[in-house]
């Protein structure tokens, strides 16, 4: 078995949005990992997830330590993710496996969607390192050119893992209730407070934010800081973790209850930039949580398809009777169009880092939609595929139960759905970027001129033009109104961006020769969009379901 051969969709997605030159040396990549994750990693992920990280607060001489102690199984994936494929590093450095220059944002979210689905844990610190890489390499990476080369290193014993440690007790959405306090020293800061729900707890290097004295009130007056685990004389840095939280989930990394008690400290950057520097970081992040979804609901649809397959009821194959095929199509049609959403937003980042502007707006407004809608589609499929296994798939010595319970955190961390509904409406006020998104995928969908997906552009080209009226009207209402309809809209914005593109997709493997197994795919997602679920492409795409989860090619439509 390897995930990543077998994934329908995988293939023809990077065909399409990568160099030739970048694909070619990212297959030889995803075929290794693709085998290591469907074997190896897989059971090691299933042991670290038995198996959480322990606290040791105090030493046996009664001196207070504050360790974490992981399971082998965690250091092994850790080993596999930063050293071996270089996660975290490979945004950040030229030479990675290999690349001449630093990997594409679309090549290091396909591999670490591969990567996920065995081990969900251990991609919140990836992605938290390689976040706070970043951040510093923006805001002030003359300062910090140490920590950088740590943070982006592919060696293990360099490596320095990163963190964010931003929510507390009393202001978790609202960050402007941020009572931690920074306290200017000369050649450093301290920083006194309580950080509520601090993943990574073990982390190198740290990112938070605390209220900066006579900078205001609210979120001008948090300046971002550097809290590094140790102090520059080597001596341990002055926070305590008071204890590891008992997470539904992601059981395999820590998450803990910090107290910073005068925690040594580094500004970054202009201070008074600080809310502004941790919403770019958590704009990323986002990106990786709906990726971290889209990796969740491929592993649920594998697993059901192969039960299915296998599990002979009344007669015949689970797999071959009309209610479950009705089950597991809108299944992969959602995880289908998820990862399109991840890639194309990883192509926009790309864009954007390199200057472009227009991207950087689209990609403001794609991260927090993509996380808004496939986190809650991640819950909805990983449940339908425990329904799917029975019994079985509620017992803890399969899959389904970690996937089910690594769900639910999607929708929560960085942001609950309704926080990231509200930041929709916030980029739509203060960018209109509902215009944009409408204006983006008009012109492609108009470009596209193949006869056999007419029909579904000119379908997916009213929608838009329908949400671009709609969302006009969103908000020449008033405020309140706003706020209680933004979250449908919201999700409407995301699902009909994914159709779009489906259907670009579609004309691509059509000419590329690849066949019209996307376009139906599409056809069915659009039908399914609009509210008919028993349609022509519907019926078609039942029959050839087999074809459709084993990314063979089905007939054109007659």
């Amino acid at each position: 078995m390897n995930f990543a051969e077998q994934d329908p969709a995988l293939p023809r997605l990077l065909d399409r949005v990568l160099s030739s030159a970048d694909r070619a040396r990212v297959e030889p990549v995803l075929t290794e990992l693709g085998e290591l994750a469907a074997g190896e990693l897989d059971e090691l992920a299933t042991t670290a997830d038995a198996n959480p990280p322990q606290l040791r607060q105090y030493s046996p001489g009664g001196e207070r330590i504050d360790e974490i102690d992981y399971h082998p199984s965690y250091a092994k994936l850790s080993q596999v993710a930063f050293e071996r494929f270089g996660l975290a590093a490979m945004s950040h450095r030229p030479g990675v496996l290999g690349w001449p220059t630093p990997v594409p944002h679309t090549v290091k979210y396909a591999l670490s969607y591969v990567f996920v689905q065995a081990e969900f844990g251990l991609a919140c610190p990836l992605s938290m390192t390689d976040s706070a890489t970043r951040i510093l390499r923006m805001f002030d990476p003359d300062t910090f050119t140490a920590e950088i080369a740590a943070l982006s290193s592919p060696d293990m014993d360099n490596l320095a893992t990163g963190a964010m440690f931003m929510t507390e007790n009393q202001g978790g959405t609202d960050i402007a209730q941020t009572a931690t306090e920074a306290t200017d020293h000369g050649t450093h800061w301290t920083l006194r407070g309580n950080k509520w729900f601090a993943s990574n707890a073990s982390a190198d290097i740290i990112l938070t934010l605390a209220r900066v004295p006579g900078q205001g009130d609210g979120t001008q007056g948090l300046g971002m800081f550097l809290v590094p685990r140790r102090r520059p004389d080597g001596s341990r840095n002055s926070y305590r973790i008071d204890r590891l939280k008992d997470k539904l989930g992601a059981r395999s990394m820590a998450s803990g209850e910090v107290a910073l008690d005068d925690a040594y400290a580094r500004p970054v950057g202009t201070l008074k930039q600080g809310f502004h520097q941790m919403a770019e970081m958590l704009n990323v992040s986002r990106l990786s949580n709906a990726m971290r979804s889209a990796a969740l609901m491929r592993r649920a649809v594998r697993e059901s398809v192969e039960h299915t397959r296998q599990r002979v009821v009344f007669g015949k194959p689970l797999f071959d009777q009309p209610l479950m095929r009705a089950t597991l199509l809108p299944m992969l049609l959602d995880t289908e169009a998820a990862l399109g959403l991840v890639l194309e937003s990883a192509a926009r980042l790309d864009e954007a880092d390199t200057g472009d502007a227009e991207a950087r707006r689209l990609v403001r407004v794609l991260t927090p939609l993509a996380k808004y809608t496939v986190c809650k589609q991640a819950r909805s499929v990983t449940g339908e595929a425990m329904e799917i296994r029975g019994g079985n798939g509620y017992i803890e010595d399969w899959v389904n139960p970690r996937l089910l319970r690594d769900a639910h955190l999607g929708s929560i961390w960085e942001g609950s759905s309704n926080v990231i509904a509200l930041d929709v409406l916030r980029c739509m006020r203060q960018d209109s970027s509902h215009q944009l998104l409408a204006e983006t995928y008009l012109q492609r969908l108009r470009a596209l001129d193949d006869v056999q997906i007419k029909a579904a552009v000119d379908t997916v080209v009213q929608r838009w033009e329908t949400l671009l009226r709609d969302g006009d009207q969103l908000l020449a209402s008033d405020r309140r109104n706003q706020q209680a309809r933004i979250g449908a809209y919201a999700d409407s914005l995301t699902r009909t961006v994914m159709a779009s593109l489906l259907v670009e997709q579609a004309a691509y493997d059509i000419a590329a020769g690849h066949g019209h197994r996307t376009a139906l795919v599409s056809a069915t997602y659009i039908e399914r969009l609009l509210g008919s679920p028993t349609t022509p492409a519907h019926d078609r795409a039942l029959a050839c379901l087999g074809e459709l989860v084993d990314g063979g090619d089905v007939p054109p439509d007659e």
